[in-house]
């Protein structure tokens, strides 16, 4: 079989997909250091593009906790974490808020119109309302003060399905604000999470630097392929799901149970996993199911 042969077999199999998932939202969170490439940025929007493209509303929400910890280190400040949720003060609010909505925000959104697709940019703090978060240390049971660090407590959809009525894809920065106008820096993966469940979205696609839930994060090849809810609360008991995870598959079960039929987590560094994960029988990454 040559080259042409396979190009033409790939879409043969990705037809079906395509058809099945025609006209449905996918919420994809995209962070990590899937972001701090230019050209591995350039390849994973030219795939949501695509989705674009077949009929899928893509809804994005993007991460840049990298990007916003070289900010503050370049202003001298140490960034904190604690069960990978960063602990924000009054000053670090305002450097967060505009690393995510006015620099990486409007970057995505123009190298997606660069890719042929069509984006809204949204400051977070107009779409997701929000509160002071109070917090529960997984290990010590002990309440901690995360500062202006923010639960979602609605979401204002109207806005988003206007975009998405439009064919305008929603690129959404994790910012949320309260009725008295205070900001809150919101865990990405949990504002995409609320988010689906808010649009009734079909799918939540986690893209980031990890394959998915591994059981050895220092064994490549030791991705789990396939989860269920029951599953991962075994797994977080063993220690195996923890840190940055816990905050990622928190959401996923909470999207599940409110009615979004499918999670994944995937390397955004690895070639079009997106679509690999979509559009192909095989897959890659985890998939989290209800049962």
């Amino acid at each position: 079989m040559n080259k042409d042969q396979i190009k033409a077999e790939a879409l043969i199999e990705a037809l079906p997909y395509i058809q099945r998932f025609r006209g449905q939202t996918m919420v994809i969170k995209y962070g990590g250091a899937a972001m701090d490439n230019d050209e591995i940025v350039e390849r994973v929007l030219r795939d949501i593009v695509f989705l674009e493209a077949v009929g899928i509303n893509p809804v994005l929400v993007h991460g840049g906790g990298k990007a916003i910890t070289r900010a503050m280190k370049e202003r001298g400040v140490q960034a904190q974490f604690i069960d990978g949720m960063r602990v924000t003060d009054l000053a670090q609010i305002d450097l967060i808020d505009q690393t995510l909505s006015s620099e990486i925000n409007p970057s995505i959104v123009q190298n997606i119109r660069n890719a042929g697709g069509k984006a809204t940019g949204f400051n977070g703090k107009h779409v997701l309302k929000a509160r002071k978060m109070r917090y529960v240390q997984a290990k010590t049971q002990q309440e901690v003060d995360l500062g202006y660090v923010g639960d979602i407590i609605g979401v204002h959809t109207q806005p988003l399905l206007e975009a998405i009525a439009h064919e305008e894809m929603p690129v959404i920065s994790p910012i949320g604000s309260d009725d008295q106008g205070n900001l809150y820096n919101i865990n990405a993966d949990v504002a995409a999470g609320e988010i689906a469940q808010a649009l009734n979205a079909f799918k939540i696609i986690y893209l980031s630097d990890v394959n998915g839930v591994m059981r050895d994060p220092k064994q490549p090849d030791s991705t789990i392929s396939h989860l269920t809810i029951a599953q991962i609360d075994r797994l977080k008991k063993e220690g195996i799901i923890d840190g940055g995870m816990i905050p990622k598959v928190d959401s996923a079960i909470e999207a599940l149970e409110s009615g979004v039929k499918k999670v994944h987590f995937l390397d955004g560094r690895i070639p079009h996993s997106l679509l690999l994960e979509i559009f192909t029988d095989a897959g890659i990454g985890t998939e989290i199911t209800k049962d």
